[in-house]
């Protein structure tokens, strides 16, 4: 699939490339899925859901940010294939009750929007954090509702020309929470694993 087009920023900016292919895999979105967001900003990880899942609800609780995430759904609208609903709401207010997979782009009432996910039975829960102590709580947070299968941290790092040679120049590292809200059968029942070492739904 080709890459995706964000000729309208927000401050925010954009979740990189690379960490979208990551959140993708681990969110293993399939045709008849239902996408939720929370934080839509410059619309990257919207756009790419909705290239691969049924439907996506995406929620955005600055207006100026949701315009842009509108304006690059727009420039991408040849490669969706969702029915997108885009939300100007803060969660967990205006989530769907029947969402299959879930993404926090930000940390923001996290608790609260963990608590929808455990309410409402979501598969697959994604959230990234960029804040170590944030990362900490977040992992907290996941382990105490049963939720937690795998903590990821993880960096990139890209190539440039230094006199003749190439160097390299880092991102900021990314921690990435991943769990579920619905019952593992190969459990007889139980959540995913509770220590990070479990692996994913699908």
């Amino acid at each position: 699939m080709p890459p995706i087009a964000l000729p309208h920023d927000a401050k925010a900016g954009p979740t990189k490339s690379e960490v979208r292919a990551v959140v993708g895999s681990k969110l293993a979105l399939e045709p008849d899925d239902h996408f939720a967001e929370v934080g839509s900003c410059t619309g990257a990880i919207t756009i790419e859901a909705a290239q691969r899942a049924g439907r996506v609800t995406a929620l955005e609780r600055k207006p100026e940010r949701l315009e842009t995430t509108e304006k690059n759904l727009a420039v991408n609208e040849e490669s969706v294939r969702a029915d997108v609903e885009l939300r100007n709401a803060e969660a967990p207010e205006g989530l769907p009750a029947d969402a299959d997979a879930l993404f926090l782009g930000g940390s923001r009432n996290f608790e609260a929007v963990l608590d929808h996910a455990v309410e409402t039975e979501i598969d697959r829960v994604v959230m990234n954090v960029s804040r170590l102590e944030v990362a900490g709580k977040a992992t907290e947070a996941f382990r105490e509702r049963g939720l937690l299968e795998e903590v990821v941290q993880f960096q990139v790092s890209h190539g440039y020309e230094l006199a003749g040679a190439t160097s390299f120049n880092s991102d900021n590292p990314v921690y990435m929470l991943v769990g579920s809200a619905t019952a593992d059968d190969e459990d007889d029942g139980e959540r995913g694993a509770t220590d990070g070492s479990g692996g994913n739904h699908r």
